[in-house]
């Protein structure tokens, strides 16, 4: 009666697996979103597909950088408040986004914005905006 369990045999190995995969799964993520921000940046437009709410938050990518066509300001956008299902794909939420101060201003909303890219941070003095390639001034 002195047979081993189980757990005591595969659980070690079982437990590392599972953490490689969870690994590999969220390696696997901020290589698509950083690949989908560079078709962003590079051809200065909707690159589709693109990766869902839920990947981007899970690689570590919490905002989405806006640009408004009206006032020509860049904007972070938080994606966990984003009240969207988290399999949602970051291109379709360029149809909901609108800029306040436009809105303001011209008194309805105003929604002419594209999308630049993923970002981990907020725009701010020390990390500022996106820029378009080759050049853009």
């Amino acid at each position: 009666m002195g047979t081993k369990s189980r757990e005591t045999i595969y659980g070690g190995s079982i437990r590392a697996a599972a953490e490689r995969a969870t690994e590999a799964r969220k390696a696997a993520d901020r290589l698509a979103v950083e690949a989908w921000n560079k078709r962003m940046l590079g051809f200065q437009g909707p690159a589709q597909p693109s990766p869902t709410l839920g990947d981007a938050i899970y690689a570590g990518f919490g905002y989405l950088e806006v640009k408004c066509l009206g006032c020509n300001t860049h904007q972070t956008v938080a994606l966990d408040i984003v009240r969207r299902p988290k399999a949602t794909p970051v291109h379709e939420l360029e149809r909901y986004i609108r800029c306040k101060d436009c809105s303001q201003m011209r008194g309805y909303p105003y929604r002419r914005s594209h999308l630049v890219a993923l970002r981990a941070t907020k725009i701010t003095a020390s990390d500022p905006p996106s820029t378009w390639w080759p050049g853009e001034r």
